[in-house]
């Protein structure tokens, strides 16, 4: 890379490291350009022989269309406040995995409980008052229960350091006005989007994240499906997830106490199933995120009864 002269574009897929290289890139003049895998696959030549050779012509020819989408560069930033929550996800499907492994061996002498930690817990800390069990096999659950106790401590740990970054950024604040968005979505939207210029609108943001119809159109008929999961699924999940509190909200404050987005919600409500308004609040969550960190602006619940096209929303 060093040797290459200022200005040459080095085109690369969006792999492991390859923010780091793209960084690297830019130190030396160079102009990175990443790309998603999905993109750079229909251009290699032979779909069932791949090797080193088809995939550096098949990044060559991807990296020369006028229409390729390119993956923003990480900063060092962003993908150390990313770290905390991958981290976390793993102490997450680790701490249920040991409680579902504690259940299983458990119910294998005959001691079954609830499906909640709490009632795993109340079994554990009772574990004496099973005197058939074997002391050999008492002391193994008491190690396992020592491990998961350790992997709950890490995972609180992880909680505590970005509920630390929500509070110190001064845009995770801004976002959290939203109901809906707390200090997990927030972080980990700043640390995935970086620039909110990336997008040209909030609808692309929406569509990057998965949370639009697939289409199936032709000759003029168009034909929409489920949302197509595209894009970062952590993050779409965690709005989806913060839909719920949003529409609990809407279904709880009183009519004439509601904000607009809330009477939209429980129109919402009326006539669609409960899948289909969280993924609608959350599309909706998604450009509204994108306005406020591309305008650099705070929330505001009446924004839209200002806009030329607003339509009060009716109540089914």
């Amino acid at each position: 890379l060093a040797q290459r002269p200022a200005g040459t574009v080095v085109a690369m897929e969006a792999c492991s490291g390859a923010h780091h290289w793209a960084r690297r890139c830019e130190e030396y003049g160079l102009q990175p350009r990443l790309m998603a895998a999905q993109l750079v696959k229909p251009y290699r030549k032979s779909q069932r022989s791949k090797n080193d050779r088809n995939d550096a012509e098949a990044i060559a020819t991807a990296a020369r269309q006028g229409n390729m989408r390119f993956v923003p560069i990480k900063t060092i930033d962003q993908q150390a406040r990313l770290s905390w929550h991958r981290v976390r996800e793993g102490y997450k499907a680790e701490s249920l995995a040991i409680g579902n492994r504690l259940r299983g061996l458990l119910a294998e002498f005959g001691i079954v409980m609830g499906k909640s930690d709490k009632a795993l817990r109340r079994v554990l800390a009772d574990l004496d008052a099973y005197p058939a069990l074997p002391a050999e096999f008492k002391a193994l659950i008491r190690s396992v229960e020592a491990h998961w106790a350790q992997v709950r401590t890490a995972f609180d740990a992880c909680d505590a350091r970005i509920e630390a970054h929500a509070r110190e950024d001064e845009r995770c604040v801004r976002l959290r006005a939203i109901v809906g968005i707390g200090a997990l979505t927030a972080d980990a939207l700043i640390a995935s989007l970086g620039k909110a210029q990336e997008f040209r609108n909030g609808r692309q943001l929406a569509a990057w994240l998965g949370m639009v119809p697939t289409q199936h159109s032709s000759g003029g008929h168009t034909r929409l499906g489920a949302i197509s999961c595209r894009g970062d699924g952590y993050l779409r999940t965690l709005l989806i997830q913060g839909a719920r509190s949003s529409l609990q909200r809407a279904k709880a404050v009183a009519t004439e106490k509601a904000t607009p987005e809330q009477l939209w919600i429980r129109s919402l409500a009326g006539r669609l199933s409960f899948g289909k308004v969280l993924v609608a609040i959350a599309n909706k969550h998604a450009r509204q995120l994108w306005v406020m960190l591309a305008h650099e602006v705070d929330y505001d619940p009446r924004a839209s009864q200002r806009h030329p096209m607003h339509r009060p929303a009716q109540l089914a």
